[in-house]
């Protein structure tokens, strides 16, 4: 009971939605890169919009964060 306790509480946390789109295993995977940027960035954005991180070093946070999500695409050779 416990395990299913902090399972309920990950997927509270970091939700992930179910793939929709045409199956690969280079769309999945991009997929759950897109989910994993979305839910940084809203992490970040929050963290900005209650005053405990600066609008510069967030701008450059999800700057990174895009330029890794850029990386991933290319890297799975997505177009």
């Amino acid at each position: 009971m416990e395990d299913n306790k902090w399972g309920m509480k990950d997927n509270f946390i970091c939700p992930r939605s179910s793939y929709h789109g045409d199956f690969s295993p280079t769309s999945l995977a991009f997929n759950a890169n897109l989910q994993e940027f979305a839910t940084r960035v809203s992490f970040i954005a929050g963290l900005h919009t209650g005053g405990k991180l600066e609008s510069n070093d967030a701008y450059e946070q999800v700057k990174t964060l895009w330029h890794d999500l850029k990386r991933s695409k290319k890297h799975l050779q997505l177009n």
